[in-house]
C-alpha cells in the first residue's frame, strides 16, 4: 500500500518526498532524488495533519528528527494513515511481549535489597549499568515507547532507576550493610585493637570497594585500621592469610605492624613486609635464588668513597669533565670552588658527597637509559639536564661495576627486577588483597610494582591508608598526587576518613590543620581532637628562651612524659642538651630532626629554628636540575613540603607545642602562625 502527493501538490509543496509505501516492517518515503527508509523500531511516533488544501505525514524518529511527506490528498491520507497506524500498532504490541521478556530477565538479575548480603561495589555498579545500557539497545522497541506499553513500563522504570540513580542507591544500600555489619559483629570491632574502634575507624574497615583509599590524619589509629582490616577479611571468608599482603615503607614500621598482628589477631600471617622484601620475595620465588643487596647499600662511607673518588678520576683525566663540574657547582649550586685542581680539595668533596648520592638515587630510581631520561625531563630544562646526566654517567658506571663485581643487587633494581618478572608472568600472585601503609609516601617505582600484581589478577583490591598532610619525602621520590589523585592512578573506587585523633588536643589541632590547609592541593578533611586545649597550648616563643621553657617545664613534667625537641637539620641541636642530664636530671628529652620524628610522639613539644637564610625553616629551594629532572613536580604553591613538614613536628605533641623562632630573622611562618591566632609570648 502507498500513498502519492498529487500532480499539483507536489509542484506546490516542492519537499523532496512525495511518496510513501507501507512495507512489512516499516515505511519507505521517497521523491525524485531522495529515498529514505524507516524501520518501526526506529519510528517513535506518527502524525496526520490537514492543511489548507492537501493532508500531511509527520514521522517522527530519534534524536529529534522529523520526516515529513506534503502534498497528498487528504482523504487518501486519512486512508492510509490508519492502515499504517494498525500495521505498527500491531507490531509493537507484538514487540513489546518480547521486550517485556527481555526486560523480566534483566530485572530479575539487578541487585535486590532484602538479599543483599554484601557490599556493592563501584566496579559492579558499573557492569550492571552497562548491561542495561547494552540490553536496551537490543530492544526491538526504541526506549522512550516502552512507557506506553503495560506489559514494559514497571520493568523499564526499574531499570530506569539503576541508570539515573545508580550511585545514590548503592551508597543507600552499603550504608544499610555496613550498619548491619557493625551491629552483628559488635564484639570484633570492640576487642580487635587495645581500644573499641570508632565510627570512622570501622567503617573503613567493613568498606568493601577494591580500591580504598583511607585518609588517616596524625594520631587517628591508622594501624589499628589496617590490623583490623586483615582481621575482618580473615573473619569474613574473604581471603585465607596467605592471600593477604601488608606493605610498609620502613623495617620498624613493618614489625610493628607484625607485632600488632600476632597480639591482636593471635596469628603469625599475613605478615607485613617493606617494598624491598617483597622485591626479594617475588625474585627469590621466580628463579629459586636469593639476590645479594649490595654493601653499598648499607655501608655510607663505602658508597661515599665509592662516588667521591669516581668524581675526582673523572675531573682529573678529563678537562672537559672537570670545567662542566666547576660550571655545576659554581653557576647551579652557587659553591665557592677552588682555582686549580677544586677536586682534590677535601673539604669540597665530602659536602659534594651527599648530593652525589641523592642524584645517583634518583637516577637508579629512574631506571631507564640516559636517553629515557633525558626524554622524560620538561621541555624547559631538557638541554641542562641532558649536560648533568652526561657528568653524572660514570658515577653511575662505577655504581653498576660494582654491583657487578660483588654479585649483587642495589634496593632501585631489586624493584625494577620484581615488576619485570610479574609483568612477565614469571611470578604468579597469590594475593587478593594488599594493604599499604603511609601511603602517602609513595613513589612512582613502587605504583608500578603495585600496578604489576593488581593488573596480573585484576579482583586484587588496594586498601591504601595515608595523609597527604605528612607528605614529606619528595626529595627520596615519592610523589603526593598517587594520593590525592588516587582513583586516577589506581582505578574508581572509594575514599573515606578517619576524623577523630587520640594525640594532641583541639587548639592544636585547629592551628595544625588550618595551617596546613592553606594549600590548596591538601584534601580538606576533618580531624577532631577528643581533649579540650588552652590558647596557649600551641604558642611562639623567642629561640633566646629556651633555657628559660626547659626549667619551666622541668617544674610539672611528670617523669614518663616526654619532651621532643625538633629542628629542621641535625646540627641544629641545641649545645645546652649536653647539660641536660645533669641540669635537668628528671627531664625526659628526646632530640631528633623533624624527619626522624614521623610516627613520634610526645607530651610536650618544642620546634626549633623558625628563621629566615641558608638555615632556616622554610628550607630555601636547594634543587639542582638533576632533582628538577627525575623529581615529581612541587605544587604551586610557597614552601608546599616545608608546611607539611611543620605540621608533623606540630602534631608530635599530645598536650603542649612552643615554636621557637629568631627574632631578628623570623621565619615566614611566624607571620602565618601569629595571622592563625597563635600567641606570641615574650616568656615562658
Amino acid at each position: 500500500m502507498e500513498l502519492k502527493a498529487t500532480s499539483l501538490g507536489k509542484h506546490l509543496a516542492q519537499h523532496p518526498y512525495n511518496r510513501v509505501r507501507l512495507l512489512s516492517a516499516g515505511v519507505e518515503v521517497s521523491g525524485e532524488k531522495h529515498e529514505y527508509l524507516i524501520p518501526f523500531n526506529q519510528l517513535l511516533e506518527i502524525k496526520c495533519k490537514r492543511g489548507l488544501i492537501w493532508g500531511e505525514l509527520e514521522f517522527t524518529l530519534p534524536d529529534e528528527k522529523v520526516v515529513r511527506l506534503h502534498g497528498t490528498e487528504w482523504q487518501e491520507t486519512q486512508r492510509f494513515y490508519h492502515y499504517l497506524m494498525q500495521a505498527w500498532q500491531g507490531w509493537s504490541e507484538e514487540m513489546s511481549a518480547i521486550s517485556a521478556g527481555v526486560l523480566e530477565t534483566l530485572v530479575a538479575a539487578l541487585p535486590q535489597q532484602e538479599t543483599q548480603a554484601r557490599w556493592l561495589k563501584q566496579r559492579e555498579l558499573a557492569e550492571l549499568q552497562q548491561q542495561i545500557e547494552e540490553t536496551f539497545s537490543a530492544l526491538p522497541l526504541p526506549c522512550s515507547r516502552l512507557e506506553n506499553f503495560d506489559n514494559c513500563r514497571t520493568l523499564y522504570r526499574q531499570c530506569r532507576e539503576w541508570l539515573c540513580r545508580g550511585e545514590a542507591e548503592r551508597a543507600r544500600r552499603n550504608d544499610v550493610w555496613t550498619q548491619r555489619m557493625l551491629e552483628e559483629h559488635a564484639d570484633f570491632f570492640a576487642t580487635v585493637e587495645s581500644a573499641p574502634l570508632n565510627l570512622a575507624q570501622a567503617r573503613a574497615v567493613v568498606n568493601g570497594e577494591e580500591t580504598l583509599l583511607v585518609l588517616a590524619g596524625a594520631g587517628s589509629g591508622k594501624t589499628a585500621v589496617l590490623v583490623a582490616r586483615a582481621g575482618w577479611l580473615l573473619r569474613q571468608q574473604q581471603a585465607q592469610q596467605q592471600q593477604i599482603l601488608l606493605l610498609a615503607f620502613g623495617r620498624q614500621a613493618a614489625e610493628e605492624m607484625n607485632e600488632r598482628i600476632r597480639s591482636r589477631l593471635h596469628i603469625e600471617e599475613p605478615e607485613a613486609r617493606t617494598f624491598h622484601s617483597l622485591a626479594l620475595h617475588i625474585i627469590r620465588e621466580s628463579s629459586n635464588k636469593t639476590p645479594l643487596i649490595s654493601r653499598l647499600e648499607t655501608d655510607s662511607e663505602a658508597r661515599r668513597q665509592l662516588l667521591v673518588e669516581t668524581w675526582q678520576q673523572q675531573c682529573a683525566e678529563k678537562k672537559a669533565h672537570a670545567n662542566g663540574w666547576r660550571q655545576w657547582l659554581t653557576e647551579e649550586l652557587e659553591w665557592t670552588v677552588p682555582e686549580s685542581d677544586f677536586w682534590q680539595d677535601h673539604a669540597l668533596a665530602q659536602r659534594l658527597a651527599s648530593r652525589l648520592e641523592s642524584w645517583l638515587g634518583l637516577m637508579r630510581m629512574h631506571g631507564g637509559a640516559q636517553a629515557a631520561m633525558i626524554a622524560d625531563a620538561p621541555d624547559a630544562i631538557r638541554d641542562l639536564f641532558a649536560k648533568r646526566v652526561k657528568l653524572m654517567a660514570p658515577l653511575l658506571k662505577a655504581w653498576k661495576s660494582a654491583l657487578k663485581e660483588e654479585g649483587a643487587v642495589d634496593f632501585s633494581g631489586l624493584i625494577h627486577q620484581a615488576i619485570n618478572l610479574v609483568e612477565k608472568g614469571r611470578f604468579i600472585s597469590p594475593w587478593k588483597h594488599i594493604l599499604v601503609d603511609e601511603f602517602q609516601d609513595i613513589s612512582p617505582q613502587r605504583a608500578l610494582l603495585l600496578a604489576a600484581l593488581r593488573k596480573q589478577n585484576r579482583q586484587t583490591s588496594l586498601f591504601a591508608v595515608g595523609d597527604d598532610w605528612q607528605a614529606i619525602y619528595r626529595f627520596n621520590g615519592a610523589e603526593m598526587t598517587l594520593t590525592t589523585s588516587f582513583h586516577h592512578y589506581f582505578g574508581q573506587g572509594d575514599s573515606c576518613m578517619l576524623d577523630t585523633t587520640w594525640r594532641f588536643n583541639d587548639r592544636i589541632g585547629d592551628i595544625a590543620n588550618r595551617f596546613v590547609q592553606e594549600n590548596p592541593h591538601q584534601l580538606a578533611k576533618p580531624l577532631n581532637s577528643l581533649t579540650k586545649g588552652t590558647r596557649k597550648a600551641i604558642s611562639l616563643l623567642p629561640d633566646d628562651r629556651l633555657e628559660d621553657l626547659l626549667n619551666k617545664i622541668s617544674g610539672y613534667a611528670l617523669p614518663e612524659e616526654r619532651v621532643l625537641l625538633l629542628a629542621r637539620y641535625h646540627h641544629l641541636q641545641p649545645a645546652l642538651l649536653a647539660k641536660a642530664k645533669t641540669r635537668w636530671p628528671k627531664l625526659r628529652l628526646d632530640f631528633m630532626t623533624i624527619h626522624a620524628s614521623k610516627g613520634q610522639q610526645a607530651d610536650y613539644v618544642i620546634l626549633l629554628g623558625l628563621q629566615a637564610g641558608s638555615d632556616g625553616f622554610p628550607a630555601p629551594t636547594r634543587e639542582s636540575v638533576i632533582e628538577e629532572g627525575l623529581l615529581p613536580q612541587p605544587e604551586d604553591f610557597p614552601d608546599a613540603e616545608e608546611r607539611r613538614l611543620a605540621y608533623v613536628a606540630i602534631t608530635r605533641a599530645k598536650q603542649q607545642v612552643w615554636l621557637l623562632y629568631n627574632r631578628q630573622q623570623p621565619s615566614v611562618f611566624v607571620e602565618d602562625f601569629k595571622r592563625l591566632g597563635v600567641p606570641l609570648l615574650r616568656k615562658p
